[in-house]
């Protein structure tokens, strides 16, 4: 059962190091119903996006219930997805169902890496004959229709289930995934130099009483960038006028409430923040409240601060790629 604290929830972790989060995970008893609406559903799997202490993260795998509902609409919405894998089945009417997911997708603007047909045939162990239990495949006429690469046809595989109930399904072994491997690795290895030449934005000055002010908040520990945004002790703010640091204060960071640290920040005033570590909903909430994010700052924080002044301090850019924490310290 997956435990929590006051900072948030804390995933499972499998055998092999892989964090994982479902609802199944936070029951009592694993066999008890979730007798949930769709709004319900929606709601948690974004609670799981921004409330789970997430860390280290290359690649985030959500797993969506089939259809164009709540869940996809949600997550769609909420979260930014660089690409959807859609998966089908030989069946006829799966194909339409396929059809409603790429345009919804389409309209959302939301990329599509490709299609997967699962269940597509059973290899018979003694002839080596291949059955189409579910009937004849449509993934060719799907692809064609849309315009969109076939990834992988995936067999009925009884190892596959036999591995999957023992508990070891990490360790099955096969290459009918190595596409989306390729191209998973493709758009990590794009993203990587993209980061690290990623230049910090300007400073925004904002017009004021007094002068041309611009304040400046650092998460904080012991008056060092905090690492994880919402763990840390206090945030010191800055108040610098024409490039310069002219007063400073601190508050206390008042706890972890979801959605609730841009807000207090943005009702201080603050223009920018300056962090360690940060993840893609606190950013997109900072963003909300006009508040610049800087993330991977290390060491004192005025030095900090007086680094952003200068254009030295270098942001790592989206961190929805790379350290993952809650809502407020980063996914």
């Amino acid at each position: 059962m997956a435990q929590g604290s006051e900072a948030g929830l804390y995933p499972m972790k499998t055998s092999t190091g892989i964090d994982i989060i479902s609802v199944n995970l936070l029951l009592e008893n694993d066999t008890d119903p979730v007798i949930w609406r769709g709004p319900i559903i929606a709601g948690a799997v974004k609670q799981f996006w921004t409330d789970v202490i997430w860390e280290n993260v290359d690649f985030m795998f959500i797993d969506m219930p089939p259809g164009t509902g709540d869940v996809p609409l949600t997550v769609f919405q909420s979260i930014r997805v660089d690409g959807i894998i859609i998966v089908t089945s030989p069946q006829e009417l799966v194909s339409m169902i396929v059809s409603k997911a790429v345009k919804m997708a389409e309209k959302m603007n939301i990329p599509i890496i490709g299609l997967v047909e699962n269940m597509a045939y059973f290899q018979c162990p003694d002839c080596g004959k291949d059955h189409k239990i579910f009937g004849d495949s449509h993934i060719d006429k799907i692809a064609r229709r849309h315009d969109l690469e076939i990834l992988s046809v995936l067999p009925l595989d009884p190892e596959l289930a036999v591995a999957s109930d023992n508990g070891n399904i990490e360790n099955y072994e096969g290459e009918r995934l190595e596409r989306i491997a390729d191209i998973l690795e493709k758009m990590l290895a794009e993203e990587i130099p993209a980061r690290k030449a990623a230049k910090p934005a300007p400073a925004v000055i904002i017009e004021r009483e007094g002068g041309n002010e611009l304040k400046i908040a650092v998460a904080s520990d012991n008056n060092q960038v905090a690492e994880h945004f919402g763990h840390c002790e206090k945030f010191n703010i800055y108040v610098a006028d024409n490039g310069q640091i002219v007063k400073d204060e601190s508050v206390p960071n008042p706890g972890h409430k979801p959605g609730f640290l841009p807000v207090f920040l943005h009702e201080q005033g603050v223009d920018v923040i300056i962090s360690g570590g940060m993840g893609g909903g606190a950013i997109d909430l900072f963003n909300e409240n006009n508040i610049e994010v800087i993330v991977g700052a290390r060491g004192d924080a005025r030095t900090a601060a007086e680094e952003y002044l200068k254009g030295e301090l270098k942001s790592t850019g989206s961190v929805c790629h790379e350290h993952q924490h809650h809502d407020e310290c980063g996914h």
